[in-house]
């Protein structure tokens, strides 16, 4: 059965990507979102469809906001995907370096490529929705002078020419993407049996020692603690929400070391339980 993926950005964005790399032995149909807020609607419009978002880059940092609309939505995450993030500078196919001045992409893409802008200082840098969408914009318009920062398969896509390739400042340049659902469903796309990742969120009382108690126990319990995130609570002065990864070699233990920090904590929730994702290159 056809899988329908909503992702922030159009045909041919690392969303993309992720997406097929993800989904690589399923047939899916995407449904293209110009933000990532769009991407929460369409599955509370219709809780068969998945979604698939960016959480965090290695070098451009956390996604915050996407962290709070994942908790807002009640969605449960049931995979995650690691992706090589390769940028490439295109253009349209008459232009060269001289006939350049002007170079647009994702303000993360321009970010992960700063050396590379640096170099190129007579460049003006436009800020796009998407680097997708950028190279469709050049390539439709027939901008000439005009280059994007995306994937090299965008050349192709949109009838552009890459000038040069591999122009991240970072070649361990990595974006991680969350995959969720409608609770209801996460079952029907997980394999609960390989379960061996969870993401968690929660509060703690404003009192010395609350988080270090809370990771204490997470050690005793050998739960692999990969990421802690903190975002601030809205409307309550030096109060912090704790966004949680964990890994576990033992279900058992991971729930009895969940159940042993419930009374440490406020509002704990788990986001979902995963197969943890390999670096896809």
């Amino acid at each position: 059965m056809m899988k329908r993926i909503a992702i922030q950005g159009i045909e041919g964005s690392f969303h993309d990507i992720a997406a097929h790399q993800f989904f690589n032995d399923e047939e899916i149909e995407l449904i293209c979102c110009s933000t990532f807020e769009q991407v929460f609607e369409e599955l509370r419009r219709d809780k068969t469809v998945i979604g698939m978002v960016a959480i965090e880059n290695t070098i451009a940092g956390s996604l915050l906001h996407n962290y709070e609309l994942l908790r807002d939505s009640g969605a449960a995450i049931v995979g995650e995907h690691k992706l090589r993030i390769k940028h490439s500078f295109l253009c349209l196919p008459e232009d060269d370096w001289a006939d350049i001045t002007e170079v647009r992409s994702h303000p993360v893409a321009l970010m992960q490529c700063r050396e590379f802008l640096g170099r190129h200082e007579n460049l003006k840098v436009v800020e796009a929705t998407d680097t997708a969408g950028a190279a469709r914009t050049i390539a439709q318009g027939q901008m000439h002078g005009h280059a994007a920062i995306g994937s090299a398969s965008l050349a192709e896509m949109y009838g552009l020419k890459v000038l040069e390739e591999g122009i991240e400042t970072n070649k361990h340049n990595f974006t991680r993407f969350l995959v969720f659902s409608n609770p209801s469903r996460a079952n029907l796309i997980r394999n609960i049996m390989q379960t061996d990742k969870a993401s968690l969120v929660f509060s703690l009382p404003h009192e010395e020692g609350s988080l270090s108690h809370v990771l204490s126990v997470l050690s005793f319990y050998k739960l692999n603690l990969t990421k802690i995130q903190s975002l601030p609570i809205i409307g309550r002065e030096w109060e912090y929400l704790f966004y949680v990864d964990i890994q576990f070699s033992d279900y058992t233990r991971y729930s009895q070391g969940i159940d042993a920090i419930r009374p440490l904590t406020s509002d704990l929730k788990i986001l979902g339980e995963y197969l943890h994702g390999r670096e896809s290159i």
